[in-house]
C-alpha cells in the first residue's frame, strides 16, 4: 500500500486568497510554565487544502458538519485535462472510457500547485469551465478536487463553477498538491474536514491511497 500526502502545509507563510487573513500561530502555553506546550491558531476555514461545503455558495446547501463522512472516503479518479482549463470534453472523454459518473469523485491534475510561489497564483490559475460544471452536476458526481486554489479559473470573478456545483450538491476540494506522485489513475481518497458546526468549509488532511500492483496480484 502506498500513501501519498496531497495536502499543503499550513503556516503563516502560506499564500492565502486575496482578502483572506494570513494564518497565525499564537503561543499560548509553554512546558516550563504550565507543564505542556500549546498554541492557538487563527485562520480562514478556506486555508490551504480545504473542502468547500455547498453552503459556501448555496444558501440552502449543506454545511461542513452535515456532510456524511462516506462522501469523503472512497474511490477517486485522477484526470489530466487536455488544455489549461477543464472543459466539458475532458469530462465526457473520461465518462466514455470509464462509464457512469454517478457518485464518482474526480480529481483534476493541472500541475498548478507547483507554482504556489508565483505572484499571480490566485489570479491566473486553471479551473473548471461553467459548462463542464453543469455537466458534472447533471451526471451526479459526488466530489471534484483540483490542485489549484479555486475550482473556478482565476481570470473569472463570477465564481460560476462554485455556484453551479454548490447548487447541485457537488463537494469541492481545493488546493491539493503532489498529484504527480499518485501512480495510479484510480486510487482511494481520504479527505476529512474538521466537524465545524455551521461552517462553510474546513482545512482537510487529504491523502491518496493506492494498492501496489504486486499486492493486488497477491490478493487475487
Amino acid at each position: 500500500m502506498e500513501v501519498v500526502d496531497i495536502t499543503m502545509g499550513v503556516s503563516p507563510q502560506i499564500p492565502t486568497f486575496p482578502g483572506s487573513p494570513k494564518p497565525q500561530f499564537i503561543e499560548w502555553d509553554k512546558i516550563h510554565t504550565t507543564g505542556y506546550n500549546m498554541e492557538m491558531i487563527f485562520l480562514s476555514t478556506h486555508t490551504g487544502t480545504h473542502l468547500d461545503a455547498p453552503y459556501h455558495f448555496a444558501e440552502n446547501g449543506s454545511r461542513i458538519d452535515q456532510i456524511p463522512p462516506r462522501r469523503l472516503v472512497g474511490r477517486a479518479h485522477l484526470i489530466e485535462p487536455a488544455g489549461f482549463n477543464i472543459e466539458v470534453e475532458d469530462v465526457v472523454r473520461f465518462e466514455q472510457e470509464n462509464g457512469s459518473l454517478s457518485g464518482t469523485t474526480l480529481i483534476f491534475h493541472t500541475g498548478w500547485s507547483d507554482r504556489i510561489a508565483h505572484p499571480r497564483y490566485f489570479e491566473e490559475n486553471p479551473g473548471l469551465e461553467a459548462d463542464a460544471a453543469s455537466y458534472i452536476v447533471s451526471k451526479g458526481v459526488n466530489l471534484v478536487g483540483i490542485d489549484s486554489p479555486s475550482i473556478d479559473p482565476g481570470h473569472l470573478g463570477d465564481f460560476a463553477a462554485h455556484r453551479i456545483l454548490a447548487a447541485g450538491d457537488v463537494l469541492i476540494l481545493e488546493n491539493l498538491t503532489n498529484l504527480d506522485r499518485i501512480r495510479n489513475a484510480c486510487f482511494d481518497l481520504i479527505a476529512l474536514p474538521l466537524k465545524l458546526e455551521g461552517a462553510t468549509g474546513s482545512p482537510v488532511r487529504a491523502v491518496a491511497v493506492s494498492v501496489e500492483d504486486d499486492e493486488s496480484a497477491g490478493a487475487a
